[in-house]
């Protein structure tokens, strides 16, 4: 991690620091994807064999069978499962909390009969990663808040799936679990394939590869945003305890080796603490190999006052942004702009990923200016109605009728016209 000054910063919007280029457009994985598309099942053995994300025999091989589910229960300690169910009681508690927010609408008004309902998507797919460590936590975040909203068919894969993603998959609702990864898997999810049925949304993070893939198929079907790497900023003041900032920097930073952690403070002398403490806990790190890659190119901003701080952290919008200064809970609306905001030395990041209740399938790489993260809201479709009484619908004419002459669409006009009760 080195240092850099605020001042560098606010007059360099192309510092790395800001570095926000969008997801890498990858040739050979566009001619995947078209190869997926118009071969189905046998591309898709194909590649997942060139890609070492499972060697099939067939089709059948894709899906997680009932019995390999059951056995993947056998494989999981009683620990895990308990730990598992108690992720998924809070995410979904806070899903069901999501999802009041969200009504019908009804309205009449002068002989009009407007409003919206409010309809789940009928088949979705939830990808999970199954690169360097399994993400049974993902499988909870991306299943839960679809099955809360009411999506009849959800999907679910993870390239050479774990028995731990399996347990969480069936935990969270998924109707079908495959084993299948990459960019052929979301091609495969797309576009449809002999044995897999195409869905209207695909979500869940993935690495660049998945990344393109995502943005290649949008429009074919919707996804929920382009994500990744994995990044954490935290705000902390000279009071907070380095060895609790460190430790949550390392966490981010262990993901992959282009994950980020930022740290916002006030003095070096606190940035030299977190970087020495970070280091000591290197040392130990089961998985420092990669997280020493990602912290050596992560930074520490020194800012002059809290206003800067948070002037500098919105422009960056980070995934995850944590608040580690006194009276954070009465400042944090000064910051706009985070995927998942964590209030307070106690709330580590951490809680977000695996168990606090909100969603980690978070938005990355400044995107957060404009989306939040993975919710119910994501599985719905909010969908518009009106009808119109013959006397309204009279008085209505008169202003389409108008419009319509000066757009020069004049059957949309006569439409309108005919509607007149003069003219009936």
């Amino acid at each position: 991690m080195h240092i850099v000054k605020s001042s560098e910063l606010l007059k360099n919007t192309a510092h790395p620091f800001f570095d926000t280029a969008e997801p890498e457009n990858i040739e050979s994985a566009a001619k995947i994807i078209e190869d997926v598309k118009n071969n189905g099942d046998s591309a898709i053995i194909k590649y997942s064999k060139n890609f070492g994300d499972g060697d099939f025999a067939n089709s059948n091989d894709f899906l997680v069978t009932d019995k390999e589910v059951d056995e993947a229960f056998n494989l999981t300690t009683n620990e895990t499962i308990k730990a598992l169910e108690t992720c998924k009681n809070n995410i979904t508690n806070f899903a069901q909390e999501q999802f009041k927010c969200i009504k019908n609408l009804d309205l009449e008004i002068d002989g009009s009969y407007l409003g919206h309902k409010i309809i789940p998507l009928e088949k979705v797919l939830c990808y999970v990663p199954g690169g360097n460590y399994p993400l049974p936590s993902s499988a909870l975040m991306t299943t839960i808040p679809a099955k809360i909203a009411g999506v009849k068919n959800i999907a679910l894969t993870s390239p050479k799936i774990k028995a731990q993603t399996i347990v969480a998959a069936k935990l969270g609702g998924a109707d079908k679990i495959y084993r299948l990864g990459g960019i052929q898997a979301i091609s495969a999810f797309a576009y449809g394939s002999e044995s897999i049925s195409a869905v209207d949304k695909i979500v869940g993070p993935g690495n660049k590869y998945v990344t393109f893939a995502k943005k290649y198929v949008y429009g074919k079907c919707a996804i929920d945003f382009l994500a990744g790497p994995s990044e954490v900023l935290i705000v902390a003041d000279d009071n907070q305890d380095p060895r609790l900032v460190s430790a949550d920097i390392l966490a981010q930073c262990e993901h992959d080796k282009d994950a980020r952690g930022y740290l916002i403070c006030f003095s070096e002398d606190f940035a030299l603490k977190v970087i020495k403490e970070a280091k000591k806990q290197l040392e130990n790190l089961e998985t420092k190999e990669i997280a020493k890659i990602s912290f050596e190119k992560s930074i520490a901003i020194i800012a002059e006052n809290l206003s800067e701080a948070a002037e500098i952290s919105n422009k960056r919008a980070p995934e995850h942004l944590e608040l580690m200064f006194e009276n954070a809970q009465n400042l944090s609306n000064n910051f706009i702009n985070y995927g998942s905001l964590f209030i307070g030395a106690h709330c580590a990041e951490v809680f977000g990923d695996y168990c606090s209740g909100t969603n980690h399938v978070l938005p990355t790489n400044s995107a957060s200016r404009y989306t939040g993260g993975l919710s119910v809201f994501d599985f719905i479709k909010i969908q518009t109605y009106q009808m119109l009484s013959k006397n309204y619908a009279c008085e209505l004419s008169k202003s389409a009728s108008q419009i319509a002459k000066q757009e020069g669409l004049f059957a949309h006009k006569l439409a309108s016209d005919l509607r007149r009760e003069n003219e009936i």
